[in-house]
């Protein structure tokens, strides 16, 4: 039997000190809430907003021994849209709809992280600090009394707030890095004005008012940083074995020719779905753009997943398969 050589690597050789550069592309799902001045609302006043987002980030990092501490800033570009039957504190107040929308984040953070691994290419972090975000939307009267157009009143605002995160990072070559995060983002709203509404019984105008906006955002996203001043010519070292042989022990073949592939995917979603009722469809006649009545499913949870598989032969003939499955879990 050969004899064993074994290496003690260092605990981290691999140096996240310095400054970096990148970008980074992701999504998640946020909600702003609307404050009802009638009263709670019996359709919960808080509109879902799916996003996705694309930006870019900058920082530095100082490491000491396996720990790393950073600064960052990041810009974060949002396609962002939700909307929700609101301002209705009785089925005998006239509702409004609420749109919201943000289309721009920034944070700046400070990070802590831990890197570990054979040679310490490996970095968890923690981050916290400030946000901004620039949200817009509006809120639309659904009817109006004798005939009246319906009245609009439109936000477009900045806000200053929080954000705390959790990351991993993975080093490529000696300049680049890959890194998966997640962040949670809080808002409190400034007030907005709400339109003069209809109360059908007994019947009244109720006179503009405001409503308190307030927002939070669960975003997930994918970065790939460069890093300056590394020799972009060296040569990764392998965190390779703490053990090798001495000599050389060739592969068994169990099947010469053949290979397979395989694996799975598991996908969490959130949603919501609306059937709107107006007057083209109805025996009533009057504006297209009326909006009769609504349908909405709120909270609707899914689950997703897939098992997939490939066998190659030796002769160039392959055979694959895919199997996949889908349930929704939660609503109402």
């Amino acid at each position: 039997m050969a004899d064993l050589e074994r290496q003690v690597l260092p605990p981290a050789v691999w140096d996240w000190s310095g400054g970096y550069i990148g970008g980074h592309g992701g999504g998640g799902y946020g909600r702003t809430s609307f404050s009802n001045p009638f009263g709670p609302s019996i359709y919960g006043d808080v509109v879902d907003v799916p996003s996705f987002v694309a930006g870019g980030q900058i920082g530095y990092n100082w490491q000491n021994n396996s720990w790393v501490f950073g600064l960052e800033l990041d810009a974060s570009a949002a396609a962002a849209n939700g909307s929700n039957t609101c301002l209705a504190a009785s089925h005998l107040i006239v509702s409004a709809n609420c749109n919201a929308g943000p289309n721009l984040f920034a944070t700046g953070t400070g990070r802590i992280g831990y890197a570990f691994g054979a040679l310490g290419k490996t970095l968890a972090y923690l981050k916290a600090g400030v946000a901004w975000q620039n949200n817009r939307g509006d809120i639309v009267n659904n009817v109006e009394p004798e005939g009246q157009p319906q009245e609009k009143i439109h936000f477009d605002y900045g806000r200053v707030g929080g954000v705390i995160g959790v990351g991993l990072e993975q080093a490529l070559t000696p300049a680049w890095s890959v890194n998966v995060e997640y962040d949670y983002l809080h808002f409190a709203g400034p007030s907005v004005a709400t339109a003069s509404t209809v109360q059908l019984s007994p019947s009244a105008i109720l006179p503009a008012n405001t409503t308190s906006l307030s927002s939070n955002y669960h975003i997930g996203r994918v970065g790939l940083n460069y890093h300056f001043g590394m020799d972009l010519g060296a040569a990764p070292r392998s965190d390779a074995p703490y053990a090798k042989s001495a000599g050389s022990v060739p592969p068994i073949p169990y099947a010469p020719g053949w290979s397979f592939e395989g694996g799975s995917r598991l996908w969490l979603s959130r949603g919501r779905f609306q059937w709107d009722h107006g007057a083209l469809e109805s025996s009533y006649a009057g504006d297209p753009s009326l909006l009769l009545s609504r349908l909405t499913y709120h909270g609707l949870d899914g689950l997703s997943g897939e098992v997939f598989g490939r066998v190659d032969s030796p002769w160039g003939v392959f055979m694959k398969g895919t199997l996949a499955s889908e349930a929704s879990t939660k609503g109402r």
